[in-house]
């Protein structure tokens, strides 16, 4: 039993239950569909990991690598493996039990840190576009700006907003009432499925809430349009063909990146999502929480030689060394 008896004093002699833990459907369909959707999604993790994973060590191993631009985006990298890793391990785990629970606490733990890990991703992005504009923009400065120092601290400011922004909303959420019923549609504890299963309405947290995670989306992507609005104004005005592909190259890759992760999260949580059905709503969030970790690695090696020529080391630099 998912629930335990609790009996009220005089005042009210009904009795009511309060929820301890919360069923995710996650994905239902017969044996055949969830052993797929296992291996689909071990294999999806397996190759996130990987590709994360190796981007971190070339950075970290490659001399060549060792630029403000790569710093960032190994950081990128790790904070992508941990993103993945909030909901990934927990949704096997699901698919493979027969009650498919989680605890209470465990529920609203994943929440806070599903959307720490979110809101920090959305400022690496934001401070990533802002080095690619000092790079572009301003190319014999950018060394003497982008210092090491100031890298670390845009790095830490990230991870440490990320984190403090929602442990008291994400507290108050957790003390509404839950008295029944405790099943959630969704693979993971969102804002909207708990809500939704809270005995008593609380306008104000919810409120707070969705203000918080609208101002971060919004300020974050006008910084990165705005930055690269700058930024494309200046590609066009270098006078070489070639400089102007190697800029495009440079930023075409952070470009797509933050177009798949935005636009899923803008359509999940500032449009309303009372049109769409609760299955796209999984998928949407399937896509920026699970794929959008899988093809970071593909996108930022696709077009740049240097991560390139790394990744070879580091996935195939020891087995080469072997054979000669």
């Amino acid at each position: 039993m998912s629930f335990f008896f609790v009996d009220l004093r005089a005042m009210n002699r009904s009795a009511t239950y309060i929820v301890t833990e919360f069923v995710l459907l996650g994905f239902p369909g017969c044996w055949e569909i969830q052993i797929f959707l296992f291996s689909l999604l071990v294999m999806v993790y397996a190759l996130t990991l990987l590709g994360n994973g190796a981007i971190i060590c070339a950075v970290r191993w490659d001399p060549r690598l060792h630029t403000p631009m790569y710093f960032l985006l190994g950081n990128f990298a790790f904070l992508e493996i941990w993103y993945v890793s909030s909901t990934v391990p927990n949704m096997l785990a699901n698919i493979l039990s027969k009650t498919k629970t989680i605890s209470f606490s465990g529920c609203f733990l994943q929440f806070y840190f599903f959307f720490s890990l979110g809101t920090a991703e959305c400022l690496f992005l934001a401070v990533m576009a802002y080095d690619r504009y000092q790079a572009i923009c301003h190319p014999l400065h950018y060394f003497t700006i982008m210092t090491g120092k100031l890298c670390r601290m845009l790095v830490s400011l990230c991870w440490l907003i990320g984190f403090l922004g929602y442990p008291i909303p994400i507290f108050f959420i957790s003390q509404l009432p839950f008295c029944g019923p405790n099943i959630i549609d969704h693979f993971l504890c969102d804002m909207d499925p708990l809500m939704a299963l809270s005995c008593a309405p609380a306008p104000i947290t919810e409120s707070i809430f969705y203000t918080q995670s609208s101002l971060v989306l919004f300020f974050t992507i006008m910084y990165i349009l705005r930055s690269y609005t700058l930024l494309l104004r200046a590609v066009f005005q270098v006078p070489s063909a070639a400089g102007r592909r190697k800029a495009f190259s440079t930023c075409g890759s952070h470009l797509a990146v933050v177009s798949l992760f935005y636009g899923t999260v803008m359509v999940m949580y500032v449009s309303p999502t009372y049109g769409i059905s609760t299955l796209m709503q999984k998928i949407l969030t399937l896509i920026y929480s699970v794929m959008t970790p899988l093809f970071n690695p593909l996108i930022y090696s696709l077009r740049n030689k240097d991560m390139k020529l790394a990744l070879r080391n580091v996935l195939f630099g020891r087995r080469i060394s072997q054979n000669s």
